[in-house]
């Protein structure tokens, strides 16, 4: 089984990238993108039942993943959101889970983590 993707990342070469990486690897389907804070927010809001995953970077072109993040803690049994940001550290991780991220990767360093992660909650 696949999870859908929905993915928040304004650089075109790292999003093509991870779709790419996630959808051989991880079982993973994109379902969309955006590249701002707003897009993000409100697609995901707006379409609770058509994701499984979202993956949001911190820094966005106009806005903050953070934003994101908050908006989402609502959201369905299953649901996963997740951080990838080159600017995981330990007080952003914090952050992240305080406003009810399930996880944070470091893009630089954990992109091998992420895809694990997904490919466990792809076996669920």
């Amino acid at each position: 089984m696949s999870l859908r993707a929905f993915i928040v990342e304004d650089s075109l070469t790292i999003r093509d990238n991870l779709i790419e990486t996630l959808e051989e690897l991880a079982s993973v389907q994109a379902v969309g993108i955006a590249e701002t804070e707003r897009d993000g927010a409100e697609w995901l809001c707006g379409h609770s039942a058509e994701w499984d995953l979202a993956i949001v970077d911190l820094y966005l072109r106009e806005g903050n993943g953070l934003n994101i993040v908050s908006a989402c803690r609502e959201r369905r049994d299953g649901q996963k959101l997740v951080v990838l940001s080159n600017h995981a550290s330990r007080d952003i991780r914090q952050r992240c889970a305080q406003l009810g991220a399930d996880a944070v990767f470091d893009k630089s360093t954990e992109i091998d983590a992420l895809v694990d992660y997904c490919v466990r909650q792809a076996a669920r």
